[in-house]
C-alpha cells in the first residue's frame, strides 16, 4: 500500500528522482553543530532519525551509543544509508516509509530527530507525523526539529510557521527552545521540545 502510495506522490518521485541523479544539496553528509551539542550532554537511548536520508545523523547517533532507528520515503537513500551503516559495523534499523504513518515502529523512543522533513509534508501528513511521536515518546523524552520557515523557493512555497509547529505538538510537548537562523536560501529555525508529562 505504501508503495502505491509512494507512486502516485508527486514529492516522492522529486526526491527519489534527484538521489539518483546526486543532486541532493540538503545531504551534507554534517551532523550539524545543535545535534552535536545535544548528543554531548546527554545520556544515549533509543533515537528516532526521521526523513533520516543517507543515515549521515543516525550513523553520528550510533557512534555516541544510541540505538538508532532511520525512516525515509526514498528507496535510494535508504539503501545508500543501510551500505554507508554495514560499512562502518553499526547496528542501525533503516526503514523505507512514510513518517506519516509510523504504526510500524513501536516506543518508546527517547529521542526523534527530524531535519528537514515534517515541512515538506502536507497539512494532514503533518497531524498524523504529530500523532506518531506523541505515540512513540514518553514523559521527559527529546525532539529536535529543523525546518524551513515560510518562503518561496524554486517558484514554490515551502516552510512552516514557528504558530503552526506549536499548534502540532502543544501541549503533549513542551517547546524548551527555538532559534531562527538562516541558511542558504532562506529563514529557518531550529526548535527544541521535551514530551510532557499527563498528556
Amino acid at each position: 500500500m505504501q508503495a502505491l502510495s509512494n507512486l502516485l506522490n508527486p514529492e516522492w518521485w522529486r526526491f527519489e528522482w534527484r538521489y539518483w541523479r546526486k543532486r541532493t544539496p540538503w545531504d551534507t553528509q554534517t551532523t550539524p553543530p545543535e545535534v552535536m551539542t545535544f548528543l554531548e550532554k546527554t545520556s544515549s537511548g533509543r533515537a528516532l532519525d526521521l526523513g533520516c536520508g543517507t543515515g549521515t545523523n543516525a550513523i553520528t547517533l550510533s557512534k555516541h551509543g544510541w540505538q538508532v532507528t532511520g525512516v525515509d520515503f526514498s528507496p535510494k537513500a535508504i539503501a545508500a544509508a543501510r551500505k554507508k551503516a554495514a560499512g562502518q559495523k553499526l547496528p542501525i534499523d533503516f526503514y523505507i516509509g512514510s513518517v506519516a504513518d509510523l504504526d510500524f515502529l513501536s516506543g518508546p523512543f527517547d529521542y526523534a530527530l527530524d531535519i528537514g522533513c515534517l515541512f515538506c509534508l502536507k497539512s494532514q501528513d503533518r497531524h498524523r507525523y504529530a500523532a506518531g511521536l506523541k505515540r512513540m515518546l514518553p514523559p521527559g523524552a527529546h525532539y529536535m526539529l529543523y525546518a524551513w520557515l515560510p518562503q518561496i523557493r524554486h517558484g514554490r512555497k515551502r516552510g512552516i510557521t514557528a504558530e503552526e509547529v506549536g499548534d502540532l505538538f502543544g501541549p503533549a510537548f513542551k517547546q524548551d527552545q527555538m532559534v531562527v537562523g538562516r541558511d542558504s536560501g532562506g529563514d529557518s529555525a531550529w526548535y527544541w521540545f521535551t514530551r510532557s508529562r499527563g498528556v
